[in-house]
């Protein structure tokens, strides 16, 4: 039997209202009696993908940390689905529109240099 990786993310792909891109960037993560360092695999203005050993449970709630240039984005995050042993995707809780608008020219960006 072949694994499809990427199941989960075509199965929350159409419930997304933010186009992801990929980026990969380290992020720091702490929240269900965790703490480390992870990367995105994508991103969007509406969560993003995390590559992660750490299990984190679906609904969790966890704090990001993510150097996006000279701006830091600290927010928020609930863990929409979890890939165990690879990875989860969450969506971020409130966004000040500050950093909505920040994650949306970073992704504009990855878009046009893809």
């Amino acid at each position: 039997m072949i694994e499809d990786l990427d199941a989960p993310a075509r199965l929350t792909a159409d419930r997304r209202q933010d186009d992801r891109s990929r980026l990969i960037i380290d992020l720091f993560f702490e929240g269900v009696d965790a703490t480390g360092v992870a990367s995105t695999r994508d991103i969007s203005a509406g969560g993003l993908y995390m590559n992660t050993l750490v299990a984190l449970p679906e609904g969790a709630s966890v704090l990001l940390r993510i150097q996006l240039g000279a701006v830091q984005l600290v927010t928020e995050a609930r863990v929409v689905y979890s890939n165990l042993g690879r990875g989860v995707g969450v969506h971020f809780c409130g966004l000040t529109q500050e950093a909505r608008a920040t994650l949306e020219q970073v992704g504009a960006n990855w878009r046009l240099a893809a």
